[in-house]
């Protein structure tokens, strides 16, 4: 898949979970489990992942676990399984990380894997001013196509103005924007500053895991020098969906259905929405300033069977304290939004 045919599957709205981290007791990778998450994902629909990022745990990076090339070849092979079977190719977008020169290494081990686009975190930049920044991105732009991230500060991110993402949207190879500031008025600043820089080829997805109904069924209509744009957010790329994914396909497909018709937005819709939102309040420990928002992932998959245990890398990560019974109250609230007979039919399938 090529940079423009990686552009034209994004425009088309597309499920894309961010793809977890399976490990032993010992903090080691897990391969079968890892394998048979990837496996999960594509047998759920999902329209493509992202490896190495958040939800995969950043520290995969760390010279002394070594896990950045090995969980990109895993997923790799999986996707390339998953492809020889389907008519529609996952895209597959790997997380780059890190200040320029480790970016540009992230970003061209990506694309020898095979990855059609990467994922680019700003973290690392966090005392950038915005000429630094921008060039930064051009430099990474020019060895992969380029996926904006708008990560909130909460779990590593850093607040990035209009005119930061309007002069990003000038960047020729960018081909989407995920937006995750978790926040209204920033995640605005993107869609304002895609539509005034005439870039209908940047496709919008969200990374807001607590707003993800809301984001993909509103029109934002912004007033150009060209006139009013009307912009959608059409797919989303989302460490909530990483769980109870063959939901979260089915959520997208609706949602896509009743955006664009122009009629009144169903209230069983806008019902599920608060629902999602209070799922994801529990899953990412909205509580306690998402400090288990890995962990919480890692108990819905280690209640599934698809993981054998909570293990992060770092060994202070975990569930927070009560985190566990919301889990257990959303589970009790909302039984419609889980897949669990989905994945109890197909486990040890996806594990063999």
């Amino acid at each position: 898949m090529g940079s423009e045919a990686c552009r034209s599957a994004l425009a088309e709205g597309r499920a894309i979970p961010a793809h977890p981290l399976a490990l032993t007791p010992r903090r080691t990778l897990d391969e079968r489990r890892q394998r048979a998450l990837t496996r999960y994902y594509a047998a759920s629909g999902v329209g493509g992942l992202a490896v190495g990022v958040h939800t995969t745990q950043f520290a995969i990076r760390d010279p002394a676990v070594g896990l950045l090339r090995p969980v990109l070849e895993l997923a790799r092979e999986e996707m390339d399984r998953a492809d020889a079977l389907s008519a529609s190719p996952l895209v597959r977008i790997a997380g780059v990380c890190g200040r320029t020169a480790q970016a540009i290494d992230e970003a061209e081990l990506a694309r020898s894997l095979g990855y059609h686009a990467g994922l680019l975190s700003l973290a690392a930049m966090g005392d950038a001013d915005d000429d630094a920044l921008l060039a930064h991105c051009r430099s990474v732009a020019g060895v992969i196509p380029v996926v904006g991230f708008y990560l909130q500060p909460a779990v590593g991110g850093r607040s990035l103005s209009y005119r930061f993402w309007r002069r990003f949207a000038e960047i020729e190879d960018v081909v989407a924007i995920k937006m995750a500031p978790f926040n209204r008025y920033q995640t605005l600043d993107v869609v304002r500053a895609v539509a005034d820089a005439g870039r209908q080829d940047i496709a919008l997805y969200t990374g807001n895991d607590d707003n993800i109904v809301i984001d993909l069924i509103t029109p934002y209509r912004v007033p150009t020098g060209g006139g009013v744009v009307e912009r959608r957010i059409v797919g989303g790329l989302l460490g909530h969906w990483s769980v109870w994914t063959r939901r979260a396909v089915e959520l997208l497909a609706r949602c896509r259905s009743a955006a664009p018709s122009g009629a009144a937005v169903d209230p069983e819709l806008l019902a599920l929405a608060v629902e999602v939102t209070d799922a994801n309040a529990a899953f990412f420990d909205a509580a306690n300033a998402f400090r288990g928002c890995i962990a919480g992932l890692h108990e819905v998959l280690r209640r599934q069977g698809l993981l054998e245990g909570l293990w992060c890398l770092d060994p202070e990560e975990g569930l927070s304290p009560g985190q566990a019974c919301e889990i257990d109250r959303v589970y009790r609230a909302y039984p419609h939004l889980n897949d669990d007979a989905f994945v109890a039919q197909h486990r040890d399938e996806w594990l063999a």
